[in-house]
């Protein structure tokens, strides 16, 4: 990459415009640096998010603004227990035509759009949320036998609630897989809040400006995907992953404690995330820092805890901690 400098001013170009990007985000939605971010590297990365927190912490209001200003076209589905999947991803009709002959014709449904919003996703049934499988690993969906092809770029930001309320279910393990990370929302600091009440309440509310369009954003993804990445960092990345299934781990805590491990998935998501990352901070090459910095939010939803663990309090915070402690740069 070095001795190529097209490819160095091109990067340099795109972390510009990246930088722009996620200021003008961070412009709207006050004290979520760290979502913002981690949105921005899943997005470059051509993955999907799944967004975790309470009630009104701005988790639609982050995907709106975030489909403006990349200039996606976006879609909003309120998802709640009687959706369908047919109300997802369209069905066929029996039409006629002026000849009076009938035929099948498929009429598209919200999910063929760039930008996904699927909002609250747990509230609809494990049998609606499956209807995304497909769609989110191939980009394309199946009806009567006939593939139909989503547009390009294609994400879906999906919002959740926390399982503990009331009308939500988990989501299969399968579904969980395809999301490139699970982004947890906390609560704004005071001093963020303070912004959210003076800009939000007013008569001239702040609106987004469009950055980027969806073909450049198809540009962005494919240079991000050329970022060499060190041996160090790819043993990094193998020894993380590895080390957080149970069948090949050393560390004493996982072994008793995991039920099921990261799959490959996983080290397919830290590859491109790390790519990603090391572009938004300006840099050509990734660095373990980057690995350790996206190993929570790309594992945790890949994991899941025994019995054991439920009963001795260990929670999978402290398994990825032992996991990063693996990799981590001895001082």
């Amino acid at each position: 990459m070095k001795d190529n400098p097209k490819a160095v001013q091109a990067l340099e170009n795109l972390s510009e415009r990246m930088g722009k990007i996620h200021a003008e985000v961070n412009s709207i939605i006050f004290g979520q640096d760290r979502v913002i971010e981690e949105t921005l590297v899943t997005i470059l990365s051509a993955g999907h998010v799944l967004l975790i927190g309470l009630p009104g912490l701005g988790k639609t209001r982050l995907v709106e603004t975030l489909g403006h200003v990349l200039g996606l076209d976006e879609r909003r589905v309120q998802f709640t227990p009687d959706l369908m999947p047919g109300d997802i991803i369209g069905s066929e009709i029996l039409d006629e035509d002026d000849k009076g002959k009938r035929h099948f014709r498929f009429i598209k449904g919200p999910l063929f759009c760039q930008l996904l919003m699927a909002d609250e996703i747990n509230r609809a049934s494990p049998r609606t949320q499956s209807a995304l499988l497909q769609a989110m690993q191939e980009k394309r969906v199946s009806v009567a036998g006939h593939y139909h092809e989503l547009p390009q770029p294609f994400h879906v930001l999906a919002t959740q609630n926390p399982l503990e309320q009331e009308g939500t279910y988990p989501l299969p393990e399968a579904q969980l897989d395809r999301f490139f990370m699970e982004i947890n929302v906390q609560y704004p600091e005071r001093d963020a809040e303070r912004e959210i009440l003076l800009s939000t309440t007013g008569n001239n509310p702040k609106t987004a400006q469009r950055i980027c369009t969806a073909e450049e954003l198809l540009e962005a993804q494919e240079l991000v995907r050329n970022v060499p990445v060190s041996e160090s960092v790819l043993e990094a990345i193998l020894t993380l992953v590895r080390q957080g299934r149970p069948e090949t781990s050393d560390i004493a805590n996982v072994k008793r404690h995991v039920a099921w491990g990261p799959g490959p998935r996983a080290s397919q998501a830290l590859m491109s995330g790390v790519r990603a990352r090391c572009v938004l901070h300006k840099r050509l090459s990734p660095s373990i820092d980057d690995v350790i910095a996206l190993a929570a939010p790309i594992l945790r939803h890949r994991m899941a805890l025994n019995f054991a663990a439920r009963a001795e309090g260990v929670s999978l915070t402290n398994i990825i901690d032992d996991l990063i402690a693996q990799i981590a740069p001895q001082s």
